[in-house]
């Protein structure tokens, strides 16, 4: 049997007047639930107990003169009422609020308190009083209920030790364990492992020891795994301006806050690193093929080559290979078979030995020419010389041996004989790019026999080339100059290419090489945009690094680090790591204090972050307002509160005939006697010295809770008003704030968004709402309003006409500006709504993705928003004919793909609030849509039938969307430019009803509509051609 109830309230639950009751059948099924009445009126916990012959709960509840006392009930199921028990106990710790039902033969309760605990049974009542606390959760650690593991608000872990001799509780011992991370759920595993889960900070596997370390606890933390979750705020970043930004976020809460920086991509890095420059090429060279680590790095530069080698000490220092030649640039290096090594230059090829490093062999260039490009592998060796020959040769012991060579009848721009047959160490293609035709030849070895010729775009040279294998897939990967990459795939006899794709990885020449990590083959693109490109169910995927601009590079791995590269940019020599190479990347700083707001300002390279600080036991917060550093986000700079003075909102600004950028920051004085505030402050300080200055204050009648850059001026929402500052210049050449206007008719406004001279409005009770700013009459006035009622959490305007806002029952939902020509009159119409299912605090225009310029993905513009359980999410604005598709989509899904619980998607995602329910319309849940790449091939064609498309089209339209949130390329076989993906849209209206038809009409009358999709409408619906024109 389950007891539930209604609750409300944030800081606990309470049930209200009645309980609710599901009987459980005999094989687990499910029963009528009815409701019995409580003459408890403010109910704090309930729970069953056990070894009792009927059902029977212990009731934990407050009176209304916040007494709190345990009663216990039997649930008579036939009478479908509540018996009163033969005990209870009465008037307990104040700050009680957990109920730990001890099992058989035991029984009774445990009643958590703030500063006492207790045990309650029918014959037995014993107390222990303990350090004052708030416990947060609570895990049973033996099954007989002698131990329990506490945490508390400050992270502390207690063990309570109940003793009890004849089945009778005899005493309650606690004792201090340790410091975790606030704990939300705990659960022991087993020999002394124990889970944490924190809704505040990151969850831990933790083990209980027995001997305590230095600081006296006996925890040690085996793993963290990382939540960024509460999310109060963030700010976007875009450091490099090509349009791919991190988000810098205010996580966690209490001890447990921090800056978390969240990026998308790979990662890479830096361990050590020298200033060299004018590098122009990279090698690792092994002692020998099979041994594990490099022994060499090879530095070329135009005149001279330099060698390094890892020392005793695991550092890099410069050594010499006597047989190589480092007075010249070498053009290629390579570790071969037979222990030897290879170095390539411009006028010979020489085979030294990897142990001796004598010379063992050369191979001269014909003195009327040179070498130009070169390629090798452990027993090949391809050259490219002037007057576009062609030259083979063969590694043997101790000798080279030229097999054959051919003149072609162009130049060679690059050439690779890279393995990509079953021996990892001969090639039995090679792979030659030409310059003045523009194409790539794939000859057969050793007779050079022309395989494939393919022709590249005009005028633009090929000018690396690479064959690899990618997850058990023979590819051609070939780039151009202008940065675009061109990559086919090689069929199963290595006999023919097919399945061509082209991207831009940057707008400069890119050179590719492969590296392994975790026993995985990726290639490195090294340019000024660099990119990973690795794969997954077979599918390449491309991946930007988060570096500037990257030249040359290499494998090198050493003992220090086992999965290294060495990577050369314009500025010198450094040895990076890669993290994982599929996922998001979140960098942790740890704040021990909660961050509340935080904001980045270009012009001084600086953050700004309002936090608070909670002193235990006394309840002492004090706030800050700090400056951060933008790459290190070290503190410079903190700027104390005054006492109960809380930083709520902050901005950077600048303002009209003052070339300074400032910090402006609101705040409210919280006093325990108010309410609500009725006075706060507006600082505006500037960063001098990398320090933050107090350049001008300005007492307010209230809170403010939000501040924005506007017109060169500030605006501020300081409770019902929303209120406009200027920057004044007083005759003592400071500047303070002077109050130019103010717009009244609000409850409380908690947000605005600014766009132009419009004013979006999020308030506590009256939705949203759409302010204009008149210059001339140096007015704010109203223009449109919703009228539905709605507590708002965030808003944000979607462009200039569409607004969307979250509110505090989980919902989104977005709102439409109509004016009506005759009366001037406005109104916001809702135009969307859809049930997140999550709290979100902030909405931020932007993408954690590089997109490619010009792409047809790149023209949807995205808002990230960030929740309390730490989710991240984004919102892209669609076109009709995307929102359509994807519609009916997202309707057929729902029908293959089984939800958690068999719950019904389109009742989950129906908007909720206490005064109304309705469908989910104006949103395409992408989630839903994307699981479409995880189905089964079967249920994939199934879905595709339903959608009178091909499966292969249908995929390349969801990994197209997925572009909008993955830093990804998905290549698949056959794809089509995105013009033909929605040509079977026309067809597909024909197939739906007129209802159906009316409700996405009606559930995006903002989206734009193409004239073909508009014409198929009144084709299929004459009746709807009002609404579609509209």
């Amino acid at each position: 049997m389950v007891c539930t109830g209604e609750s409300e309230g944030l800081d606990q639950v309470q049930i209200l007047g009645q309980a609710g009751v599901i009987p459980i059948g005999n094989e687990g099924h499910l029963n009528e639930a009815f409701d019995i009445r409580l003459e408890e009126l403010i109910v704090l916990d309930i729970k069953f107990l056990y070894g009792c012959a009927t059902p029977t709960i212990a009731l934990l509840y407050q009176d209304f003169q916040d007494a709190r006392h345990v009663k216990i009930y039997e649930v008579a199921l036939k009478d479908k009422a509540f018996v009163e028990g033969l005990w209870s106990w009465n008037n307990l710790d104040k700050g009680a609020s957990l109920l730990i039902p001890l099992p058989a033969p035991l029984g009774g309760v445990i009643v958590i308190g703030e500063i006492t605990i207790f045990y309650c049974s029918a014959t037995t009542f014993r107390a222990l009083s303990i350090k004052q606390s708030i416990i947060t959760a609570v895990g049973r650690v033996d099954p007989d209920g002698s131990r329990y593991l506490f945490g508390d608000n400050v992270g502390g872990l207690h063990l309570l030790v109940v003793t009890h001799e004849q089945a009778r509780v005899k005493d309650l011992e606690i004792h201090y364990m340790g410091e975790t991370s606030i704990a939300s759920t705990i659960s022991y595993i087993d020999n002394g492992v124990v889970y944490i889960g924190s809704q505040f900070g990151d969850s831990q596997l933790i083990k209980l020891n027995i001997k305590a370390d230095v600081s006296g606890g006996f925890v040690e933390v085996l793993e963290q795994y990382m939540n960024i979750g509460p999310i109060a705020d963030f700010c976007f970043v875009d450091l490099d301006k090509q349009g791919q930004g991190q988000l810098i976020t205010c996580s966690g809460a209490y001890k447990d806050g921090s800056i978390r920086v969240v990026q998308n991509g790979v990662v890479a890095t830096e361990q050590a690193s020298v200033q060299l420059q004018g590098i122009k090429g990279l090698w690792s060279l092994k002692s020998s093929p099979n041994n594990l680590y490099d022994t060499f790095l090879v530095v070329s530069f135009i005149n001279e080559t330099h060698f390094l080698s890892m020392n005793m000490e695991n550092e890099l220092e410069e050594t010499d290979i006597e047989g190589f030649n480092s007075k010249t640039q070498t053009l290629w290096c390579q570790s071969a078979i037979h222990d030897q090594l290879i170095q390539v230059t411009a006028k010979s090829v020489r085979l030294v030995s990897s142990t001796s490093h004598q010379l063992l062999a050369e191979w001269v260039v014909p003195e009327e020419f040179s070498v130009n490009v070169a390629s090798a592998n452990a027993s090949q060796v391809l050259l490219a010389t002037g007057g576009g020959y062609l030259v083979y040769l063969e590694i043997a012991v101790s000798c080279l041996v030229e097999v054959k060579y051919i003149q072609l009848e162009h130049e060679i721009s690059c050439l690779d004989i890279n393995p990509i047959g079953e021996n990892p160490h001969y090639s039995s293609l090679a792979a030659v790019g030409m310059w003045t035709d523009i194409s790539i030849s794939i000859f057969l070895l050793p007779k050079f026999d022309i395989m494939r010729k393919v022709y590249l775009i005009e005028g633009i040279v090929p000018r690396s080339v690479l064959m690899c294998t990618i997850e058990e897939v023979p590819y051609l990967l070939c780039s151009l100059g202008d940065g675009h990459l061109h990559s086919f795939v090689f069929n199963k006899k290595l006999s023919d290419l097919y399945d061509t794709d082209m991207i831009p990885l940057g707008t400069e020449p890119v050179n590719l090489r492969t590296f392994v990590t975790k026993d995985r083959t990726h290639v490195f693109a090294a340019s000024n945009r660099p990119t990973v490109i690795y794969s997954r169910d077979r599918k390449l995927l491309y991946s930007h690094v988060n570096l500037k601009e990257v030249n040359h590079v290499c494998s090198f791995k050493t003992a220090v680090f086992p999965e290294s590269l060495a990577i050369a940019d314009e500025c010198g020599l450094s040895v990076q790591t890669i993290d994982d190479i599929q996922k998001l990347h979140i960098r942790t700083i740890p704040l021990n204090e909660q961050a509340r707001r935080i904001c980045y300002q270009e012009q001084s390279q600086t953050l700004a972050l309002c936090s608070f600080k909670n002193y235990t036991p006394t309840e002492f917060e004090e706030h800050f307002v700090h400056l951060l550093d933008y790459q290190t986000l070290g503190i410079l700079s903190t700027h104390i509160l005054d006492a109960y003075e809380w930083g709520l909102c902050i901005a950077s600004c600048s303002f009209t005939d003052d070339n300074n950028f400032y910090y402006c920051v609101g705040t409210a004085y919280v006093l325990p006697e108010e309410t609500e505030p009725t006075k706060g402050r507006i600082l505006v300080f500037l960063v001098e010295e990398r320090k933050l200055q107090l350049m001008a204050e300005k007492q307010t009648k209230g809170a403010v809770y939000s501040l924005n850059a506007f017109n060169g001026k500030l605006l501020a929402a300081i409770n019902q008003k929303v209120r406009l500052y200027k920057w004044f210049l007083r005759d003592d050449t400071a500047h303070e704030l002077q109050a130019e206007c103010a717009y009244h008719g609000h409850v409380l406004t908690l947000y605005t968004q600014t766009r132009g001279d419009f004013i979006v409005v999020g308030d506590m009770m009256r939705s949203i709402s759409l302010l204009v700013y008149l210059h001339e009459e140096s007015l704010i006035e109203e223009v449109a309003r919703d009228r539905n009622t709605a507590c708002m959490t965030a808003v944000e305007m979607l462009d200039n006409d569409v607004y969307i806002g979250a509110d505090d029952c989980y919902n989104l939902f977005t709102v439409h500006k109509y004016i009506d020509a005759a009366t001037g009159k406005g109104r916001l119409v809702v135009v969307g709504q859809y049930h997140l299912g999550d709290f979100v605090n902030r909405f931020h225009h932007g993408s954690l993705v590089m997109h490619d310029a010009g792409s047809e993905i790149s023209e949807i513009p995205t808002v990230i928003f960030g929740t309390a359980s730490g989710a991240i999410g984004v919102i892209a604005s669609l076109t009709l004919d995307h929102y359509v598709f994807l519609k009916k989509l997202e309707i057929a899904l729902a029908g293959s793909v089984k939800s958690v619980g068999n719950i019904s998607h389109a009742e989950w995602r129906s908007f909720y609030n206490l005064r109304t329910i309705g469908d989910a319309h104006g949103f395409v849940d992408g989630d839903l849509i994307e699981s479409f790449l995880s189905l089964e091939p079967s249920k994939m064609e199934e879905v595709a039938r339903s959608m009178r498309v091909q499966v292969i089209q249908l995929c390349n339209i969801v990994e197209e969307m997925t572009k909008l949130h993955s830093d990804r390329h998905v290549v698949t076989e056959g794809l089509e430019s995105q013009d033909r993906k929605f040509d079977a849209i026309l067809e597909q209206l024909q197939e739906m009803s007129d209802e159906s038809l009316s409700v996405i009409l009606q559930s995006v009358p903002s989206a734009e509509i193409s004239d073909e999709t508009l014409s198929a409408i009144l084709q299929c619906v004459p009746s709807a051609g009002d609404m579609a024109r509209e």
